[in-house]
């Protein structure tokens, strides 16, 4: 595989849906990829078929307003938190790029969670969690633009 590819653990941060969820979709054929060196990898457009299948896009749809709805229901949290919605226009390629560069902060956000969808030229990005850690993000992302 040439082109960038998604690991397991990459999926389940985009998608919301945890790991032992999407080795269930494997075997039900819901979700195809390659192991490479006993991990599992997918494509873009793998995931693009994936993504689009009914059973799964409603299942992303609910993990994306859960995001946003848990955040608009805490009631006085302790600490200071943040709920971004960004909706952009993109290629493909640009969309790859921005999910591949959200896997990686989220390897150093221990308080933070992220959806993506691309569809037909447009992004959307949800960010949510500690201020700080999603502020953080927003501005390595404005700065990679």
């Amino acid at each position: 595989m040439d082109e960038r590819t998604y690991d397991l653990n990459e999926l389940a941060q985009m998608t919301g849906f945890t790991t032992r969820t999407l080795r269930t979709y494997l075997k039900q054929g819901l979700l195809h990829g390659e192991k490479v060196g006993g991990v599992w990898r997918f494509t873009p457009e793998e995931l693009d078929r994936f993504f689009n299948e009914p059973f799964v896009k409603e299942g992303l749809r609910i993990k994306r307003f859960g995001i946003v709805y848990d955040y608009l229901a805490q009631k006085s949290p302790d600490e200071a938190r943040m709920c971004a919605i960004i909706d952009r226009p993109a290629t493909r390629k640009e969309g790859d790029a921005l999910s591949a560069f959200l896997c990686k902060q989220m390897e150093e956000a221990s308080d933070a969670v992220f959806a993506y969808d691309w569809n037909d030229g447009h992004c959307r990005v949800i960010l949510s969690g500690d201020e700080g850690q999603v502020a953080r993000i927003l501005q390595a992302e404005a700065g990679r633009r």
